[in-house]
């Protein structure tokens, strides 16, 4: 151990400090948190806590035939590496803002004398300390930037849900069309054999059988096309719940329950411009921009380093402070620099304005095709399906007779085949619709993500 004389004892003091501190290094030093660092790992720990318990992925129920839908969306949630991935990313920029509110990393210095012996031998310790409010600005601009990462995760989020929905509503549109279609062609197979049977009697002719397995062919074709396309369908399905080509195709859930959409346009409007999560990172990127401009500004103030070195071979101990600071000469790099951060704020601004206006639009287009669709579906129902059934049904009854002729007869089934398909489509594309407007629009949580707080705006 390295003895100091009695005399100098403030030196001697002084380089057994330097010497403590210089030993010390691998003892963990924690820097002081900021208001928005505590609140974005608050944050954090909340969805954590049930996204990423023990940051896993918790256990999941199986995927049963007919189950409940809002456990596959569950499933895809949790499944999908489009939500982890905004997840990871978010955490990453909570790191972040512990870098940059962080002091720089001590230093450690050495100097010494040498003749032919060793005159004077210096440790010594450097400390940077960036000019005032530097620090504070740098993190306030991490933060900022970490609040626009939890925004783009709630982004995707409600993306798979919806890409979830959307996939489960396309197979169900191709699952109708097959259904549809098959008892078309059951029905011109019945059509078949009465024009069969009317023409051995001379009442009909050949024309008419031929037009009727015309028909019928150009249906099973259309069919077999469907059930091709079936594939592609529950592969999309498939991806959608975050499953790779190594996993079992999983089942199809129960039918949803549809729920109108009584809210009008403006409130609808009201809702997506206070929730829609695209809209909210644009407003952290905004103030992000802010803070940059600030961090720009402090450009000016120059950054100062302290330290002190001791001579251990002097005796007494010999301690030489030492200090600096930068000079921020540069002024037209400095003014580059603020302009450069005024530039981009004003461009984040444009971009909130620009989405802004495109979310009113795709509320006014959405609504539309939701109430269209809904017309629609209803006057389909209740008036075009159930007379065209009746008109098919006459026609059947008459050529039967000899009071319609087959011409009737086919388009009447044609009519009741567009009619039914045309019923299937708007069915899927109010769904549709309705789901867009709730979770890409107005950004409401789906039941499956329980991490994403209802009331957190």
């Amino acid at each position: 151990m390295m003895k100091f004389p009695t005399h100098g004892r403030a030196s001697v003091r002084l380089a057994r400090i330097v010497l403590a501190a210089a030993c010390g290094f691998s003892a963990a030093c924690v820097g002081i948190k900021t208001p928005g660092e505590r609140d974005s790992r608050e944050r954090v720990q909340k969805v954590l806590s049930k996204y990423r318990p023990a940051d896993a992925a918790p256990s999941l129920p199986a995927l049963r035939s007919g189950g409940s839908p809002e456990t596959f969306v569950r499933h895809a949630i949790y499944k999908h590496p489009q939500v982890e991935a905004a997840y990871y990313e978010w955490l990453a920029s909570v790191e972040k803002i512990t870098r940059e509110r962080s002091l720089p990393d001590p230093r450690l210095t050495f100097q010494a004398d040498l003749t032919q012996i060793i005159m004077a031998l210096m440790p010594g310790l450097m400390m940077d300390f960036p000019g005032p409010g530097k620090l504070r600005a740098a993190a306030n601009a991490a933060t900022a930037e970490s609040g626009m990462k939890y925004f783009q995760f709630e982004t995707a989020v409600l993306q798979v849900a919806y890409s979830f929905k959307k996939a489960w509503y396309e197979l169900r549109l191709v699952d109708e069309r097959i259904r549809v279609n098959q008892e078309m062609v059951t029905l011109l197979q019945d059509l078949e054999k009465l024009a069969q049977s009317r023409t051995e009697v001379g009442k009909g002719t050949l024309q008419d059988l031929l037009r009727t397995q015309i028909e019928k062919e150009r249906l099973q074709t259309e069919l077999t096309n469907l059930r091709d396309s079936r594939q592609w369908f529950a592969i999309q399905f498939k991806a959608a719940l975050g499953l790779g080509a190594g996993d079992p195709t999983p089942p199809l859930p129960r039918a949803l329950q549809s729920s109108p959409l009584s809210t009008s346009g403006d409130r609808i409007l009201a809702t997506a411009l206070a929730r829609n999560p695209r809209l909210k990172a644009m407003e952290a990127d905004v103030r992000r921009a802010e803070a940059a401009i600030t961090q720009a500004q402090r450009t000016r103030i120059p950054d100062f380093a302290l330290g002190v070195m001791a001579d251990v071979k002097a005796s007494p101990v010999m301690v030489r402070p030492l200090g600096g600071m930068t000079l921020p000469i540069w002024r037209d790099k400095i003014a580059a620099e603020i302009a450069g951060a005024r530039h981009l704020e004003g461009a984040s601004k444009a971009r909130l304005s620009n989405e802004r206006l495109t979310l009113t639009v795709e509320v006014a287009m959405k609504s539309y095709q939701y109430r269209e669709s809904t017309r629609l579906l209803a006057l389909l129902q209740n008036s075009l399906l159930p007379k065209a059934k009746q008109s098919l049904d006459v026609a059947r009854s008459g050529y039967s007779t000899g009071g319609t002729d087959f011409i009737n007869l086919i388009d009447a089934q044609r009519t009741l085949l567009e009619f039914r398909l045309a019923e299937v489509e708007a069915r899927i594309k109010r769904e549709l619709a309705l789901a867009d407007l709730s979770l890409q629009v107005m950004g409401v949580p789906p039941p499956g993500a329980p991490f994403l707080d209802p009331s957190r705006r």
